[in-house]
């Protein structure tokens, strides 16, 4: 077996970013009337800063489907014999709907494109256990059924901050933004069953968000062993005192601290903290 990996750019990657046979579609973001590839010509501080100085929201576009296609066109003449190719949440983007007639294109290669249902670190941490089972001489059959059970136990938890970037993303009306602003509200949005992006509860108080946000991180991982990432939206030091507000209650595992990008910073705003869990498959 042959294995290549297929993701996109809102994954947040670390130990596998370089690895050979990993292939990453790039998201286009529009800001204004610019249009940026993120990671090549737009980093995730310029994203938030330029989005602030906007009055309309930025533009994220699907990958592209005619890349994905010639990516996959250059693992047959290369001799890949299987692909998982593993994207943004069906509930968020229209691609894994699109992509799916392209399994049966391909002579020769067995391509899967699982509904991840979740972006950012957690889909990171999916692309990198599928390298990590492959290189320990798992079959595919092994590695596809083991990925599937971490993405229905893979979900992550959002304090908001920006109520005004939610009404404009229309997921918050005027009115009840400006009484949750006048209250003091912190929405904490959640990715659901189905990968779609929903309000959980609405807290009030930053500081009660927060212990909340760990309350619900200690109820999410009681009942096994799970990576857990800490991510912000341009609030580096909100996330490093959630991180240790974790520690101190005693959740001591691994907590990487990462940037949410412009997929999902578009519908946060700035000052958003969260933590992404994917249950430890053996």
């Amino acid at each position: 077996m042959k294995l290549a990996v297929i993701t996109d750019s809102s994954a947040v990657l670390q130990d596998t970013a370089k690895n050979e046979h990993l292939f990453v579609l790039r998201i286009p973001v529009t800001i204004g009337n610019t249009t940026y590839i993120e990671g090549k010509d737009l980093s995730v501080e310029e994203f938030y800063k330029k989005m602030a100085a906007e009055a309309e929201l930025p533009k994220t576009s699907q990958p592209s489907l005619s890349e994905l296609e010639e990516i996959l066109g250059r693992l047959q003449g290369a001799g890949y014999t299987h692909v998982i190719g593993l994207f943004l949440s069906s509930g968020i983007s229209g691609f894994y709907q699109n992509i799916q007639y392209l399994k049966d294109e391909f002579e020769g290669m067995t391509i899967v494109f699982p509904d991840s249902k979740i972006t950012s670190a957690p889909l990171g941490m999916m692309v990198e256990n599928i390298f990590r089972r492959y290189e320990a001489g798992a079959s595919f059959d092994e590695i596809v059924e083991k990925l599937q059970q971490e993405i229905v136990g893979t979900t992550a938890f959002i304090m908001v901050d920006d109520l005004d970037h939610l009404v404009k993303g229309g997921r918050l009306s005027n009115g009840a933004a400006l009484l949750g602003n006048l209250l003091s509200i912190k929405p904490i949005l959640y990715f659901t069953e189905e990968g779609k992006i929903e309000v959980y509860e609405k807290v009030r108080t930053e500081k009660k968000a927060v212990k909340r946000l760990l309350e619900i991180l200690q109820e999410q991982t009681s009942n096994g062993a799970y990576q857990i990432a800490v991510i912000h939206a341009n609030a580096p030091q909100k996330a490093e005192e959630f991180k240790q507000l974790l520690q101190e209650n005693g959740i001591n595992w691994s907590l990487p601290i990462v940037s949410f990008g412009s997929v999902i910073g578009t519908h946060l705003g700035e000052g958003a903290i969260a933590f992404g869990i994917s249950p430890i498959i053996d």
